[in-house]
């Protein structure tokens, strides 16, 4: 009988705790939006960098290095012709361009002053600036508010480095590539992170 009313009570127990769970995620929304505070630009670019950062050294480091090592699979340029793995360059691309379909306003793309194909060069003034000041001092990002017709953005530029011997490979041995003396940890290019400011509440 003991173990009947334990588990009983452990059962109303259970009930209260889901209902909560259910019943807390209305109780914020129905919180004055006011009072959520609003995260600046800057900050927010900061965020998006370090998650971009972080997925593409994960897999960079232990699906291309891993698999690469244990000979069963590379990546390649043509990677879908050859039924390969994308480049660390084309999955951070890639990324992007999905990012981007989702209709939120956000961007993110890889740039270069020495790209190997010209649609990866700066597309503005205000990118080739901020290239040029991270070739010079990489530790912090290049930002400003840039405008597109009626409507503005924030845009953050983060130094993109070297992180693997395939990246300095890649870009030193391309036949296309500009610039063929890379060395781990220079600067290659920058993380562009776009931000819409004009938004809908």
């Amino acid at each position: 009988m003991k173990y009947f009313i334990k588990k009983q009570s452990f059962g109303v127990f259970m009930w209260l705790f889901l209902f909560a769970c259910w019943v807390t995620p209305f109780a914020v929304h129905a919180k004055d939006q006011k009072s959520i505070p609003e995260i600046p630009a800057n900050v927010v670019a900061s965020y998006l960098h370090s998650i971009i950062k972080a997925d593409r050294t994960i897999y960079s480091t232990y699906i291309v290095n891993r698999l690469h090592e244990k000979n069963i699979l590379d990546a390649d340029e043509a990677w879908e012709q050859k039924n390969a793995l994308p480049l660390p360059a084309q999955f951070l691309q890639k990324s992007g361009r999905l990012v981007a379909e989702h209709g939120t306003g956000i961007r993110f793309r890889l740039i270069s002053l020495w790209p190997i194909y010209p649609r990866n060069a700066p597309a503005t003034d205000f990118e080739r600036k901020g290239l040029e000041a991270l070739a010079k001092q990489s530790d912090q990002p290049y930002s400003g508010v840039i405008r597109s017709g009626k409507l503005s953005y924030y845009q953050a530029i983060f130094a993109d480095t070297a992180v693997t011997k395939a990246c300095v490979n890649c870009h030193n041995t391309h036949p296309l590539s500009p610039k063929r003396d890379f060395k781990l940890k220079d600067v290659m290019g920058g993380i562009v992170i776009t931000i819409p400011l004009n938004h809908s509440r």
